[in-house]
């Protein structure tokens, strides 16, 4: 009570001085930026992730959110829970940006630009030419040289342009048109993109797979129209065959869960993370509150992650299933991170009692199995 009582006191003081703003960092575990106050029942629709110890300024607050000003024309909002007041901060006149390094090492390539803080950050992916840009807010150039180095084998060309007078944006060009994946972090008040180059070799056993069997433990996801099947329970049942079928074909396959286990979206993703998978597929079953929707479908969140969803449904349109489509900028959990190629595949529809009835047999689901392969390879054969 207390303590809520003094949250309260410093909004009503900060917000009450001319300058109407409240600095503070970020905090927790993934916090990310949304972009409005809009929500369904998969959240808001997010601007992407943030390191810890971000830079923020709070300038107004909602329910569960506060509004953060990025730059002069940019603002977002952060879930209160990832945010940390520092009262005794105090906002710089400017935020500089110092020198470059552009390199590599024995996985991956990056490129680091020195900052007088850690300022917050957006992301995206773009393709033809295949490229990542990252926004710094709050950021104005005094970048003077970029040192690049032989080590790089994916990044083909890396500058800057200055878009608005607070807004710094980073782009690097890559030398493949499939994205691979990157991940934006700090390194102490450098911020650092670390790309993840294209595979030597597509042979199989140079590359890892991640299978995520959707839900779990106490949340069992959609139930069946007539059975009493539960989601979670099989969609553990057609990864363990994916990962079987993966597994004769060559590939190493990493499970996000292999039995019947809580797990939360935010210790998937931390442990994905470690796995440093080349790839992700999630397998979910759909549900409807109409009983005559059925049929396939794909997810992915970014442009350049895209291929590898459409290859498998379109693989998977083969078993008879009718298509639900190939859906992109889905606000998934598993599709959120950046650092490899993700599909989510909702295989079919538990409300739906002909896809019901398919979803029950072990024939199905090897079969389900046999066609992620054929995306899989067709999608590396298009490479």
């Amino acid at each position: 009570m207390r303590q809520g009582l003094l949250i309260f006191l410093l909004f009503a003081s900060f917000f009450s001085t001319a300058q109407g703003v409240l600095l503070g960092r970020t905090t927790g575990l993934l916090p990310y930026l949304e972009y409005g106050t809009g929500d369904d029942r998969l959240g808001g629709a997010k601007l992407g992730y943030l390191d810890s110890n971000i830079l923020l300024r709070v300038v107004d607050s909602t329910a569960d959110d506060y509004r953060v000003q990025l730059s002069a024309t940019h603002a977002a909002y952060l879930p209160k829970s990832s945010f940390r007041i520092e009262t005794a901060a105090k906002p710089r006149a400017s935020y500089l940006t110092g020198s470059w390094k552009v390199w590599g090492d024995s996985a991956y390539d990056y490129v680091s630009v020195s900052l007088p803080d850690r300022l917050p950050y957006a992301s995206r992916q773009e393709i033809g030419p295949t490229r990542i840009v990252v926004d710094v807010f709050g950021a104005t150039s005094n970048t003077n040289w970029i040192t690049q180095l032989k080590t790089v084998t994916e990044i083909a060309n890396a500058w800057y342009e200055q878009p608005e007078n607070d807004v710094f944006r980073i782009i690097i060009d890559l030398k493949h048109k499939q994205h691979w994946g990157y991940l934006v972090s700090y390194r102490n008040n450098s911020l650092v993109i670390r790309v993840k180059r294209q595979p030597a070799s597509f042979r199989p056993k140079k590359l890892r797979i991640a299978i995520d069997a959707g839900h779990g433990g106490s949340n069992a996801g959609a139930s069946g129209l007539t059975s009493n099947a539960s989601e979670k329970e099989y969609t553990l049942k057609i990864a363990k065959q994916v990962e079987r079928y993966l597994k004769r074909k060559g590939f190493d396959v990493y499970m996000t869960r292999t039995s019947d286990v809580d797990m939360s979206m935010t210790e998937r993703t931390l442990a994905l993370r470690q796995a440093a998978p080349d790839l992700l597929l999630s397998i979910h079953l759909n549900s409807s509150g109409n009983a005559s929707v059925s049929g396939v479908s794909t997810y992915y969140r970014y442009i350049g992650f895209r291929p590898l969803s459409k290859a498998i449904l379109d693989r998977m349109l083969e078993l008879g299933l009718s298509n639900f489509g190939n859906i992109g900028a889905f606000n998934f959990s598993l599709s959120g991170p950046t650092e490899y190629p993700n599909c989510l595949l909702e295989v079919a529809f538990l409300s739906n009692a002909e896809d019901e009835k398919k979803i029950l047999k072990e024939s199905f689901h090897k079969a389900v199995a046999k066609k992620v392969y054929k995306g899989l390879r067709d999608w590396l054969r298009s490479l």
